[in-house]
């Protein structure tokens, strides 16, 4: 590219970053300020904007929504009740008798039969089941495996006692809320729990409430780039200063937004491709990304309306879960997160070993928040192995491992 068409293609860039920001300005005040965001946030994605016309990108999103397999893994639906009401769907994979599982189930776990474990898979903040879709493709018909998609997230409903009677979500809401899912998926029988990120923290709220059913019925825990506190501390790769800056107006923000949300949710929209970027860069450490991997990532993410987005935040500078974890001290723990993981770093992970110091700790290396879909053969290779050390599958007699 020449010079003088990289000097168009700039200017181009900066038009297309004022056109959002005046987008979101039209939404209100509080759009203003997403609006300096969104304007501030092309200098993380230029590189691909310099490069690659507007046209040209909204036709490969195009293709990819078209062509993607990603998120298209169904089990059997279920749907439990949460103690507000709301409605919660999840979906069961079964164990197959199926004998031609029985090369891949040797490649997980051995010769012999995984015993009668259920494994519950809990997402993350804007995300869905579907964010385990690697990991599903690899233990479906092996184990039995429960999805469920969190309050007001994807196929569950808005949650009742937020969009009725405006009481705040709140992390201790959501591990209810898995209580209430495991009660209706999975109501006997020793439990895996799997959580990443607000899943994670989802999972550590269980235990804070439910320590009985810790203690009579799960027999292991993968914890995936979460964080039992503290996360007022974390600045997303960004200056201190101008952190602390934002987080003192962003609650307040989100709030506003979600008053306005179908004149957010059109600013949204017309700043697809500058939040393109944004997404990518806070979901993934790798800049060669399968670009179908980063545009499911992206749709997920779109698909969390705004008010819920908003609704959500504030818990998270509340989450206080660490005296939690002494109740998974005398379980065999698998603590994994990204190495170079914006959201939750991997600092935080390290602080939830050294309060479990007989837990697995892996910190994948190139790896950020959503290292399940970025590196899924190391997340699922760590997940077999958590489930042939806690005897769902043998662990004696591998014959290799997904992924390798």
């Amino acid at each position: 590219m020449s010079e003088s068409s990289t000097g168009a293609a700039a200017a181009e860039a900066v038009a297309q970053a004022a056109d959002a920001a005046g987008t979101w300005r039209r939404a209100g005040v509080a759009g203003a300020a997403i609006g300096v965001i969104a304007a501030g946030a092309a200098a993380g994605v230029a590189i691909e904007r310099l490069t690659v016309g507007r046209g040209m990108r909204k036709k490969a999103r195009l293709a990819l929504d078209a062509s993607g397999p990603y998120g298209s893994l169904r089990g059997m639906p279920g749907t439990a009740y949460a103690d507000d009401g709301t409605e919660l769907s999840y979906e069961v994979e079964e164990v197959e008798a199926d004998s031609e599982q029985g090369p891949r189930r040797r490649r997980l776990f051995g010769r012999r039969d995984p015993a009668p474990v259920t494994v519950v898979f809990s997402h993350g903040y804007c995300l869905s089941q579907d964010s385990w879709h690697f990991q599903r493709a690899a233990l479906r018909g092996v184990v039995r495996a429960v999805y469920w998609d969190q309050r007001s997230h994807a196929r569950s409903a808005r949650g009742v006692d937020q969009s009725e009677h405006g009481v705040p979500v709140s992390i201790d809401q959501l591990g209810r809320d898995l209580k209430a899912v495991i009660d209706a998926a999975a109501p006997e029988g020793p439990l895996v729990l799997v959580g990443h990120s607000m899943g994670g923290m989802t999972t550590m709220a269980l235990a804070d409430q439910f320590p009985e059913l810790i203690r009579e019925r799960v027999v292991g825990v993968a914890l995936v780039g979460t964080s039992s506190g503290q996360l007022g501390q974390v600045n997303f790769g960004l200056p201190v200063a101008g952190m602390n800056a934002v987080r003192r107006v962003l609650p307040g923000v989100l709030r506003a937004l979600g008053s306005q949300a179908e004149l957010v949710e059109k600013g949204r929209r017309a700043t697809a491709d500058l939040f393109a970027g944004v997404i990518k860069r806070y979901s993934f450490s790798r800049r060669d990304v399968d670009p179908a991997i980063a545009r499911f990532a992206e749709r997920m993410i779109e698909a969390t309306p705004i008010d819920v987005v908003a609704e959500f935040y504030p818990a998270f500078a509340e989450h206080d879960k660490a005296a939690a974890l002494k109740h998974f001290a005398e379980l065999p723990v698998l603590v994994l997160a990204g190495d170079k993981d914006l959201i939750t770093p991997s600092e935080h992970s390290e602080a939830i070993a050294d309060l479990l110091p007989d837990a697995e700790l892996v910190l994948v290396p190139d790896a950020g928040h959503l290292v399940m879909l970025e590196h899924p053969e190391v997340v699922t290779d760590r997940l077999a192995d958590l489930l042939g050390r806690v005897g769902a599958a043998p662990a004696a007699d591998r014959e290799g491992r997904v992924g390798g």
